[in-house]
Parts: structure tokens; C-alpha cells; sequence
């Protein structure tokens, strides 16, 4: 992992606009009032017992915390925020939702949060006040492939 440059990606974001339409960035994927960057992605596909994903799971997660240890020498301790509420009230009709409407099918005010939570079940969260922003780190773990990404999340928008 190099971790200089996943800095240099968030600073960049940072300092960047958001988008005004959902879609594909340099970096991964954005939107009104976020963007998140794919840091690293596995491109891997196990086909053993699950020892495999168990390893890949575990060394993301400790991306994710190396990389918190350098922010949090920027902005002091992170929260630790959990997204399974957002999913639970999504899937349970409690938000807006339905497949189409940027990432996860939301709508814009409660994007990027309600479009994380079907894949990233936590996230590290800073706020930036000098920047105005949120920032968040996080492992997202979807089913198929590839299976892992470490994402850093920028947004302007307040966790539910």
C-alpha cells in the first residue's frame, strides 16, 4: 500500500468540486456534494475454503487502519460509524430508495451514505472543518468481484 499517494489522492479530493451529476471520476465514483476514490481494489477470485478472502479481508482492514493512523495525526481521533441503520432503513422502505438513482439508488441528500451502506459496513469519519467536508475510510465488501476496495469518501453532507 502506498500510502503517501492515498493521501495525496485525499488532499486532492479535498480541495476539489463535486461533481454535478453522478458518475465516474479519475479516482472512482462522485456526485452533488461527494466523491469517493478507490484506493486499492482486489482483483481476486478465490475459489478455496474462504481462508483466501478471510486473508484479503483482514489485510484491507489493516490498510484502512494504517492509513487512519496518518489522519489521525491531521484531525485527531476518528468515529468509528456504523451503516448497517442506513442499510436497515433502506431496505426496510425508511429511505428513499429503488435501483437507478446514483450509487446505491438514493436520493441526492442522502447520498454517499445510503449508497455505502449496501457494501461498507463502517467507516472511519473525520471532520474537516477548515475544509467544510466529512471524511471517511472504508472496506467495501461486495459478494462478487472483485470483492474488496479500500475507499476514501469525501462528502459535504452530515452522516444520517
Amino acid at each position: 500500500m502506498d500510502i503517501a499517494n492515498h493521501l495525496a489522492v485525499i488532499d486532492r479530493l479535498c480541495a476539489r468540486d463535486f461533481p454535478a451529476e453522478h458518475g465516474r471520476t479519475d479516482v472512482g465514483t462522485g456526485g452533488p456534494g461527494y466523491l469517493i476514490a478507490e484506493l486499492r481494489g482486489s482483483g481476486a477470485s478465490w475459489q478455496d475454503d474462504g481462508a483466501g478472502r478471510e486473508e484479503a479481508a483482514a489485510q484491507y482492514e489493516a490498510d484502512r487502519d494504517a492509513l487512519a493512523e496518518r489522519l489521525t495525526e491531521r484531525w485527531g481521533p476518528p468515529d468509528r460509524f456504523s451503516l448497517y441503520s442506513i442499510l436497515e432503513r433502506t431496505i426496510n422502505g425508511g429511505e428513499a430508495g429503488g435501483a437507478g438513482a446514483g450509487e446505491g439508488g438514493c436520493e441526492d441528500g442522502a447520498q454517499p451514505w445510503t449508497g455505502l451502506s449496501g457494501h461498507v459496513p463502517d467507516v472511519h469519519l473525520w471532520r474537516v472543518p477548515e475544509a467544510g467536508r466529512w471524511i471517511a475510510l472504508g472496506v467495501s465488501r461486495w459478494s462478487g468481484e472483485p470483492p474488496f476496495r479500500l475507499l476514501a469518501v469525501i462528502t459535504d453532507t452530515d452522516p444520517p
